[in-house]
């Protein structure tokens, strides 16, 4: 266990896949650069990889101030045990207080494992993170400036605030789209701190025999418009509407969880707290209830248009625009008035 270090860095893990950056390490790099300021203290990004230094620029000019560079060809693909030594090694070297990774598959598998050895706390899947003093309940003691780990629990019925006053450096996973990715600043300074971690050849139990990446079959949170439908669509062949509405206006097909547990259409379609969190300039939700769980993952969008035959679904509570009507009904004429409209 490491001592509070009230001065340490705030850190983030830099994960990249052959040569590139996760998009969820720059959401990362600009909130800890919020978190940082309000501290006081500087940002760091750990990055362990084979010939990965051009990375360091884009982690500079979004936010951090130091690059830890770690490079050996023993990374070049990731291994949980031989990046968690890195990941430790330097906790123990540099003590920051605050370390935060994506909550990707990756991220998922490293970040437990890291806490474990470190003996320090871990929240996973937060959704925010602030700054605040805290008060314990039960010794009324002030603790000054510690991370609040916000998160939903029980299935998305409340939100739970998690603190960690005692075991550093407080570490918390955070979901992909979450935190607004901030503009990056070209004329930033930064420092790259290389450093060598010895990884001792037992660490390196598994052996990469044949790799295999799926493509990406769509992109949910590039998309600047969203059709989305959920089990009140009905079926798998009256999907079909979805994609047409969202054809004519040249959006994204999405999907609440309901919708894809029904098998009207595949899980990389779905959007809400066990999908993907976007932020479109339309999102169009149809047959949507609009549960907490799906509400987390769009409920951000700039303009939102519902529509349900229930006129009290929680959806209405977020949408900018409802539709009280039958889906199969609605959704033709909106198609018909979109193919009419003057070009």
């Amino acid at each position: 266990m490491i001592a509070p270090n009230r001065q340490g860095e705030v850190w983030v893990f830099a994960e990249q896949e052959d040569g590139s950056l996760h998009d969820v390490v720059l959401e990362l790099c600009g909130k800890a650069r919020q978190l940082a300021d309000t501290l006081g203290v500087n940002v760091g990004a750990v990055l362990p990889g084979h010939q990965v230094r051009g990375l360091a620029g884009k982690l500079i000019a979004q936010g951090a101030d130091r690059v830890y560079l770690v490079e050996d060809s023993r990374l070049a693909h990731f291994q949980t045990i031989p990046y968690a030594r890195v990941l430790c090694t330097l906790i123990e070297k540099y003590r920051p207080q605050i370390v935060l990774y994506g909550a990707t598959p990756l991220g998922r598998d490293l970040a437990p494992r890291v806490a474990s050895a470190m003996q320090a706390g871990m929240t996973a899947d937060c959704t925010d993170l602030q700054i605040s003093d805290v008060t314990d309940p039960k010794t009324k003691e002030l603790h000054k400036n510690l991370l609040l780990q916000i998160r939903p629990a029980f299935g998305g019925n409340i939100i739970a605030t998690i603190v960690n006053y005692d075991r550093w450096p407080q570490m918390a996973t955070v979901r992909e789209g979450v935190m607004p990715l901030l503009p990056p600043n070209p004329s930033r300074n930064g420092e790259i701190i290389e450093e060598k971690v010895e990884i001792d050849e037992s660490l390196l139990a598994l052996r990469l025999v044949e790799r295999h990446i799926e493509p990406r079959k769509v992109n949910l949170k590039a998309a600047r418009v969203i059709v989305a439908g959920g089990g009140g669509v009905g079926s798998k062949e009256d999907f079909r509407l979805i994609y047409e509405l969202a054809g004519v206006i040249g959006g994204a097909v999405g999907a609440s969880r309901a919708a894809v547990d029904s098998g009207f259409i595949g899980k990389e379609h779905q959007i809400g707290q066990t999908g993907t969190t976007v932020r479109p300039a339309l999102y169009i939700a149809a047959g949507i209830s609009g549960a907490v769980q799906h509400r987390a993952g769009m409920e951000e969008s700039a303009k939102i248009i519902a529509i349900n035959t229930d006129p009290n679904a929680p959806i209405f509570s977020v949408a900018h625009y409802g539709i009280v009507g039958d889906l199969k009904k609605v959704i033709p004429m909106m198609i018909k008035a979109l193919r009419e409209r003057p070009r």
